[in-house]
């Protein structure tokens, strides 16, 4: 299968499935002299991990990555690192499959999932946790990201799970710094959300059920100008980007849909003159991008993640045969995906502003 490859500068092509030997990532066009350690790629990649709390899938992964190739310690004993210029290639071994948790599907197909298409196209699928097209890939997603975080000096992405299933946060108790924090497992910047949102995700759990969620992912410190106002337009590629995350099936930039349902006064991000004589925005609806253009303000998407599909009420469906069958998905599966989606959101909105960026300083000369 070809398509394995996003981005146009900074390019990124991932390879491996779920319950192959590995998975990995390599970053083709990263530019030389960019520092970081491995702890950096690591600290991003814990954040996704599986396994760290019962609201997530329990598969067993320590998710610990191996940099192959386009890096040369700063010092012989140090820990930093340096880019060449040349591809970098990082890898991450699975070690907890458990193949046989899906026999039972090897010949059904799952509802709401890819197995049914996949097989149409290709003429085949790997059924062991969906293979190739398995959330599992999302890890050296996140691998990549951390990189792309080096790329655009002063950029700082940051994202947050703003609701799960009927459950919304109150947006006044919004608090940044308690999102990563150890009693919080939803990546939620509401503190009073945590408790709520366990409850009611615990008894879609004991259903063997699952909900879904809906992603903001936030980025400051964006130069003005990153983008085209035809066919590169940096709202189009985020959304393009965010939207290739397994499960998600809605992306909004800005104000995205309520846009629709409010007048021309009020929609408008006025200006007025900064002390300094360039232009202050009074508002930001437009998320950061006017015209396929970065204006500066911070660049705010949202992303609608679908509840997963892997549930253990039996849904109805098919086999290969055509036969009429109920299928219950075995294994271990998050009952809510959109939980760590939140990392990979970030990661996928690090590497479209990188890419963007490298566009930016080619075509213009400028940074």
């Amino acid at each position: 299968m070809s398509h394995n490859t996003f981005g146009h500068l900074f390019r990124v092509t991932t390879w491996g499935e779920s319950h192959g030997a590995a998975i990995g990532c390599v970053v083709d066009g990263c530019p030389p002299g960019i520092r970081f350690t491995r702890a950096d790629i690591q600290a991003e990649l814990d954040r996704r991990r599986p396994g760290q709390s019962r609201f997530v899938t329990q598969r067993r992964e320590p998710d610990q990555v191996k940099i192959l190739s386009g890096v040369l310690p700063e010092e012989e004993d140090g820990d930093m690192l340096v880019t060449t210029g040349t591809p970098i290639s990082m890898l991450i071994e699975n070690v907890d499959q458990r193949s046989k948790d899906y026999g039972d599907i090897a010949q059904r197909y799952r509802p709401g999932h890819a197995d049914y298409t996949y097989e149409m196209k290709y003429g085949l699928r790997d059924y062991r946790g969906g293979g190739r097209s398995s959330a599992r890939e999302t890890a050296v997603r996140v691998a990549a990201g951390a990189l792309a975080r080096k790329v655009v000096p002063g950029l700082k992405i940051r994202g947050a799970l703003v609701s799960m299933g009927e459950k919304v946060i109150d947006r006044a108790n919004w608090d940044w710094d308690f999102i990563d924090h150890p009693d919080n497992p939803f990546f939620t910047p509401d503190p009073k959300s945590v408790a709520v949102f366990a409850d009611y995700l615990d008894r879609i759990r004991k259903r063997g059920s699952s909900v879904g969620a809906v992603i903001e992912v936030v980025a400051e410190g964006v130069p003005i100008g990153l983008g085209a106002p035809v066919y590169a337009k940096l709202d189009q590629d985020i959304c393009a980007n965010l939207m290739s995350i397994n499960a998600v099936k809605g992306v909004e930039i800005g104000n995205g849909f309520e846009a629709g349902r409010i007048t021309g006064e009020e929609n408008a991000d006025e200006m007025r003159a900064g002390p300094d004589g360039k232009p202050v925005f009074l508002s930001n609806k437009a998320g950061g991008v006017l015209g396929g253009i970065s204006t500066g303000e911070p660049v705010v998407a949202r992303f609608a993640v679908k509840p997963t599909s892997s549930i253990l009420t039996p849904r109805k469906s098919v086999d290969k045969t055509g036969a009429e069958v109920d299928v219950t998905t075995k294994g271990r599966h998050d009952p809510c995906v959109g939980i760590r989606a939140v990392p990979i959101g970030e990661a996928m909105l690090a590497c479209t502003i990188a890419d963007h960026y490298l566009r930016h300083r080619g075509q213009t000369g400028r940074i």
